[in-house]
């Protein structure tokens, strides 16, 4: 069986980012380049995609739950390209008010193999700018 280094190394990879082990959960960073503002302040605080998992069990299985961070333009695509892959769409909401561009949020979360996981994120993410 792999190990919870190996394998949240190998999610990683998935994004080409190196993945950071926390109490137990480990996350990948996936950073977005957009230029926003909220309430007219420039911000590169919020702008990222977060890939996590924890609780990996002795067949490989975890919690597995993303946000991304989307122009709303890109919703539609990214929750139709994870609906088609059978991830679950938990929230879309903003975050912040007075954004420009208009910035959602988008939660997905399954019970799988990290890497699957990861590799079905990656895919839906593929027909955006990131």
């Amino acid at each position: 069986m792999a190990t919870f280094y190996s394998v949240c190394e190998q999610a990683g990879l998935v994004f080409g980012q190196k993945s950071k082990r926390k109490n137990g959960v480990c996350s990948i960073e996936i950073p977005r380049n957009l230029h926003a503002t909220i309430q007219g302040r420039p911000t590169k605080a919020s702008l990222h995609i977060e890939v996590t998992f924890e609780a990996l069990d002795q067949n490989g299985m975890a919690l597995n739950l993303a946000e991304l961070v989307l122009l709303q333009e890109e919703v539609p695509v990214v929750v139709r390209g994870l609906a088609e892959q059978g991830v679950i769409v938990s929230a879309i909401h903003n975050h912040w008010l007075f954004t420009d561009p208009v910035l959602m949020y988008v939660h997905a979360q399954s019970v799988e193999a990290p890497v699957s996981f990861s590799q079905k994120i990656n895919n839906a993410l593929r027909y955006i700018a990131i």
